[in-house]
């Protein structure tokens, strides 16, 4: 009790001798602030006060038993030890409590931030500052484009000109983004390189050349000529997120500059059928970011200010569903264009549904000879004449090994399948009463115009 005492009167004399400008925080954080103290002092726990030319930490350690009793708004800190200043003492037996810093600007109180100024890289350890979005948007917002493309050459919108964004992905004018804001969306496919105006965020403008350009993904390459060095984008990866992660919509809708909206990750898997979008298969990434017209080909950001993904579409007269191209699908297209200046695409002649239990369940009581599988991929459909019919694949087979790995989705087999053009693979498949078959096929590659 006296030790608690002590602390209770150091922390009220250390609060009568602050300057005015750093007296910040209200009557009741500053009451918890004190129980705070008392409790840590009580139960044997540290207290230390840090200061700097202008700042001042004041935190306690707090022994392992006592801390799960404790509520505090500042209570993030014991799962988030990442977020205090590496200048601050820490005992990691106690586990410390960094409780608020103090400085000569304004103090972001708990509501308002849910971290202290000492937190280096609030997102990775799960907090958000005040300026989290602020950060990841100033990182990518100068490698963002506004690219427009006069009426006359491929048939504009929007006061004579279709519109669009784009990304700069390399510092020698490379420059990502849709291919229906930069060819003629009535076709399946560009005759020339077309030409578009670029124009930075810093105003320069730029004549632009399509190099490369892919109807079935909409993924387009972009080139511009600078004498000096352009602002890039870094590239993340779109494998690691979830549902739920936040993200940020940057570009150019209705030619506005400088845009940013954000919103959270809604699935990272939506596919293409799911959509109503037929021909070939594709994976986009769900978001709630407001996106509209000119919002095409600009990036979705994460929170560390790298793309993970290329905006593409909205549902009309929906809110929050918006969709984007993830960045790993961005990264293979751009591997082909520079590989074979174009997207090589191989084509089975299959048409292949993932089993889950349910669909195994009803299978079996229509066919009690059904395999026994939990998983994997069902042939519902062999065209004829195809590389598959020629390998000798039925309807019903289940695909469980493709080119020596194992199977269970169709986004498995297509990854197999990569670029592979006139190659044999092994195939194994099992059939009723699970007889297991293996077959050979050699796949062609598809008709960019089917």
């Amino acid at each position: 009790g006296v030790l608690a005492g002590f602390f209770s009167n150091f922390l009220f004399e250390f609060w009568n001798h602050l300057p005015a400008s750093m007296k910040r925080l209200s009557a009741s954080n500053f009451n918890s602030l004190t129980r705070i103290v008392s409790i840590a002092a009580g139960g044997s726990g540290l207290s230390y006060l840090y200061s700097s030319d202008n700042e001042v930490s004041i935190g306690v350690s707090v022994p392992v038993p006592w801390r799960e009793s404790i509520s505090l708004p500042w209570k993030i800190a014991e799962r988030m030890p990442n977020c205090l200043s590496s200048s601050s003492p820490v005992n990691s037996e106690l586990g410390p409590f960094r409780l608020f810093s103090l400085s000569g600007g304004s103090i972001p109180s708990s509501e308002s931030s849910g971290v202290s100024d000492g937190c280096h890289n609030e997102h990775s350890c799960g907090c958000f500052g005040r300026d989290t979005f602020a950060k990841a948007a100033a990182k990518v917002g100068p490698a963002v484009v506004n690219i427009s493309l006069h009426q006359g050459m491929y048939g504009g919108v929007f006061g004579g000109k279709s519109i669009g964004s784009g990304t700069i992905i390399d510092k020698d004018g490379t420059i990502l983004t849709c291919a229906h804001a930069v060819v003629n969306v009535q076709g399946r496919s560009i005759s020339s390189k077309g030409k578009v105006d670029v124009t930075l965020q810093d105003g320069r403008t730029f004549e632009g050349t399509v190099l490369n350009a892919d109807i079935h993904s909409d993924i387009a390459i972009v080139k511009i000529d600078s004498k000096t060095p352009l602002p890039t984008a870094k590239i993340g990866s779109s494998s690691r997120l979830q549902p739920g992660d936040w993200v940020l919509a940057v570009g150019c809708p209705l030619s506005l500059q400088n845009t940013v909206t954000a919103g959270i990750v809604s699935s990272i898997d939506r596919k293409s059928s799911d959509l109503g979008l037929g021909g070939i298969r594709r994976e986009y990434l769900q978001t709630d970011c407001a996106i509209n017209p000119g919002n095409s080909g600009g990036p979705l950001v994460n929170v560390d200010g790298e793309v993970v993904g290329m905006n593409i579409m909205k549902v009309l007269d929906a809110d929050g569903l918006s969709f984007a191209v993830p960045i790993d699908s961005v990264n293979k297209i751009i591997e082909h264009f520079k590989k074979s200046g174009r997207v090589v695409r191989p084509w089975l002649g299959l048409k292949m549904l993932e089993l889950n239990d349910m669909v195994v369940a009803q299978l079996k009581e229509r066919d009690a000879a059904f395999p026994d599988v939990n998983k994997g991929v069902l042939v519902v459909m062999i065209t004829p004449g195809s590389p598959a019919d020629r390998a000798g694949f039925h309807p019903g087979d289940i695909v469980v090994e493709f080119d020596g790995k194992s199977v269970e989705s169709v986004k498995q087999v297509v990854d197999i399948l990569g670029d592979k053009l006139g190659e044999p693979l092994k195939v194994v498949v099992k059939r009723a009463k699970n007889n297991l078959v293996t077959l050979t096929v050699i796949p062609e590659e598809s008709n960019p115009d089917i």
